[in-house]
């Protein structure tokens, strides 16, 4: 597991695998695109998603979770089988519009800069945003038909720093678009990796690949980024190795948050 926290920043992010990451913020814990399987096979619309690792804990060892952000519902890279049984243990799931029908029980649906506020223990509230995601290059209108829709999520709270959590987003437009709202911000969690199919869009990534991830910190005025989606699948073409070099290619491998360590993440 590896788990980010900068002293400075209070947003303590732990990754567990795949697109899977706690977030404590605000007294509250928030859960990304929860993926628990054990490792597989997959079949997905003309292909197969191979996975390729376990996540680093269970589902029954997280504890309390109070909200799961899931950035769409319709790939098992991002919410898988056991994932989908977790849900129903969740007291809010916030997810698209689209998402929220097909899963029910409760889920929310947040289009484009609508926002829902959530109470703090002891007082206060987190206001969570939906923000714009493209999964895959081109317009939206061209993208989704094939890959489906996504929302990526701003938090934000009074004496808070903020969050950005991209989802499986490909855009660097769509990155633009939020920094003019929100930047600079202080923790972005950036979903990379550059999957890639050969029969979807001429073997373009579907989500960031290693450069664009530096270039979207950049435009965000992120201090720091945590990265994930980048491994455990076998269908991301650029890990661990491929994002270090491209931040310090850069000179902004200050920015990248990469520590490893076994923290539990019960509470």
């Amino acid at each position: 597991m590896v788990s980010v926290a900068a002293a400075d920043q209070h947003v303590p992010v732990h990754v567990l695998g795949g697109p899977t990451a706690l977030l404590e913020y605000g007294g509250l814990r928030f859960l990304t695109d929860p993926t628990f399987d054990e490792p597989r096979d997959y079949q997905q619309g003309g292909g197969r998603l191979t996975k390729t690792a376990a996540a680093a804990v269970a589902p029954a060892d997280l504890g309390r979770i109070d909200v799961v952000l899931l950035s769409h519902d319709e790939h098992p890279d991002n919410l898988d089988e056991s994932g989908r049984a977790m849900l129903a243990g969740v007291p809010l799931t916030l997810t698209t519009p689209g998402g929220a029908r097909r899963l029910g029980n409760g889920a929310v649906g947040l289009a484009d800069w609508e926002s829902i506020e959530l109470d703090r223990p002891g007082g206060g509230v987190i206001s969570v945003t939906g923000v714009p995601a493209i999964h895959g290059p081109g317009a939206r209108e061209q993208v989704e038909p094939i890959t489906g829709q996504v929302v990526g999520f701003i938090l934000t709270g009074a004496g808070l720093p903020s969050v950005y959590v991209s989802g499986d987003n490909a855009s660097l437009d769509a990155v633009r678009e939020i920094a003019d709202r929100f930047g600079p911000v202080d923790t972005a969690v950036l979903f990379a990796g550059a999957p890639r199919f050969p029969f979807l869009f001429d073997g373009a990534p579907l989500v960031l690949d290693s450069v664009q991830t530096v270039v979207a910190a950049t435009i965000l005025g992120a201090r720091r980024v945590v990265p994930v989606h980048f491994e455990g699948w076998a269908h991301f073409t650029e890990g661990r190795a491929a994002l270090a070099a491209a931040f310090a290619a850069a000179g902004e491998r200050d920015r990248l948050d990469l520590d490893m360590t076994t923290e539990s993440t019960r509470s």
